[in-house]
């Protein structure tokens, strides 16, 4: 056998690798440790600290934009009475998770996973993973990628012209300096989603002029914050919130008109009459074919009866050294301008997966049971619902692995592949559901659901938990031993 190179330390040998310590990652360690306590697996963790986008972003008033009762686990209620919170206390309460379970011991930090290698013949994974420079090899029959749906390093590029004329300076929210001191200053924030509804308010609370500035705007339902009854009611009130915002986005889906003039009203009734719904807050796209954001206790809204806050809908010209020209003549000086423009889509931490050698492509697969990819062994990859908290797709697909791993330990199965029949004749369909700038620009990229069976996409919480629990979760995989 030929041995490693000399940088490569020796190979470590697991039963499961969960790559990923954020929401996923941590509550698939949760589920395999209750119900598989032998089991040898453990966390890698690119970062220093749990979290994952919690982690990450720093910007003013960075939120969760689902609620924490859907958005928390299941096994340790969210027990707070604000459903919506910034990130610090959203890191908080994850780290009181892991405490409170013993997670912490599985988890090792500043371990980059950069390839990893299914061998049929050995019937594992071998991991190629950097820990501060050295590298390391390890092996595992399953890997769990919770490593969510973007690019961590490198944020969404998007074409603003004259922008490297700017003398001030530019920030990118992923990327929001730490410490960053912006009292008094004139900030522009470029963007219409949720981080640009997120900063708009909270950045007023210290600038000296806040102008959002958007090429079309966002539908933005404002929510109470502050949870009815004791905190014991906690643990019930995540089937309420559930049902509440699964019933939101079925009603916009279905009866897209109403929906639409139900939250052009609201946003009418809470704006001063000095800022216009139409053209600044009336989409051109139906309720949720994007993200529907909120704003607790509509403080988006809110913002607008400070004379300092202001919106600017329209074409921008170009960027001069001071300010930001738009098409129609208007001139928003700054002295800040932060490019809230999205996210990059990236599936996978940017791991290189290989079969037996040969480069696996995200774009050209097809995902089974939204938890598997076709011909990719003993390989899971947690996803959360567009539509609803993401945690509770995430319990789904690991409802689904802790079956899959049962099912192959009673039968001695050591592997367990997706394979689409050569006969099933698919209908493609897209895999991120929503029609936002991000995801149709990554749409490519992508892989891809078919139409029937385990190959369709998720989409309803009760049936998808029903199936995830005691449905079939054999059809489609190809078992060896």
């Amino acid at each position: 056998m030929a041995s490693l190179p000399e940088n490569i330390q020796a190979a470590e040998t697991l039963d499961l690798i969960i790559v990923g310590a954020g929401v996923s990652g941590i509550n698939c360690a949760y589920r395999l440790q209750t119900e598989f306590p032998h089991a040898q697996f453990a966390i890698f963790e690119n970062r220093e600290d749990i979290g994952g986008t919690w982690d990450l972003f720093k910007y003013p008033g960075i939120r969760s934009d689902s609620d924490l009762h859907t958005y928390g686990f299941t096994w340790y209620p969210w027990p707070h009475n604000n459903p919506i919170v910034e990130g610090p206390l959203i890191v908080q309460y994850l780290k009181a998770c892991v405490l409170q379970y013993g997670i912490d011991r599985y988890i090792r930090f500043k371990h980059k996973v950069l390839s990893m290698n299914w061998s049929s013949k050995e019937q594992q994974w071998t991991l190629l993973v950097s820990q501060d420079g050295l590298l390391k090899e390890f092996k595992a029959r399953f890997v769990i990628l919770g490593t969510g749906y973007y690019d961590y390093e490198t944020p969404r590029q998007t074409t603003i012209p004259g922008i490297e004329n700017f003398k001030g300076k530019v920030i990118h929210p992923q990327f929001w300096p730490e410490e960053f001191d912006y009292t008094d200053q004139r900030m522009a924030i470029i963007g219409s989603g949720a981080t640009a509804i997120t900063l708009l308010p909270n950045l007023a609370k210290k600038a000296s002029k806040v102008t959002m500035v958007q090429r079309s705007p966002s539908y933005i339902l404002s929510v109470k914050n502050r949870d009815p009854g004791p905190s014991w009611m906690h643990k019930y009130l995540r089937p309420w919130y559930a049902l509440l915002f699964y019933m939101t986005a079925v009603l916009c889906h279905y009866f897209p008109n109403y929906a639409r003039n139900a939250l052009l009203k609201s946003a009418t009734r809470q704006l001063p009459k000095s800022v216009n719904v139409d053209p600044h807050f009336t989409p051109r796209y139906k309720p949720w074919d994007q993200r529907l954001c909120f704003a607790p206790d509509g403080d988006f809204y809110g913002a607008f009866h400070d004379p300092k806050t202001a919106v600017v809908t329209g074409q921008i010209k170009q960027v001069t050294e001071h300010a930001i020209e738009m098409e129609d003549g208007q001139i928003i000086d700054t002295d800040i301008i932060v490019t809230a423009t999205g996210l990059k889509m990236q599936l996978g931490g940017k791991i290189d997966i290989s079969v037996d050698g040969g480069r696996i492509e995200w774009k050209d697969k097809i995902v089974w049971n939204g938890s598997m990819m076709q011909d990719v062994p003993n390989m899971f990859f947690v996803m959360g619902y567009t539509n609803v908290s993401w945690t509770l797709g995430a319990d789904v697909t690991t409802f689904i692995l802790i079956r899959l791993l049962k099912f192959m330990g009673s039968r001695g199965a050591k592997a367990a592949t997706p394979r689409v029949p050569k006969n099933a004749n698919l209908s493609y369909q897209k895999f991120w559901p929503l029609s936002s700038t991000y995801s149709r620009e990554a749409e490519s990229q992508l892989p891809k659901y078919g139409n029937v069976g385990p190959w369709k996409p998720r989409g309803n919480i009760a049936t998808d938990y029903i199936h995830a629990r005691w449905g079939d979760i054999t059809t489609g995989l190809q078992f060896s031993s």
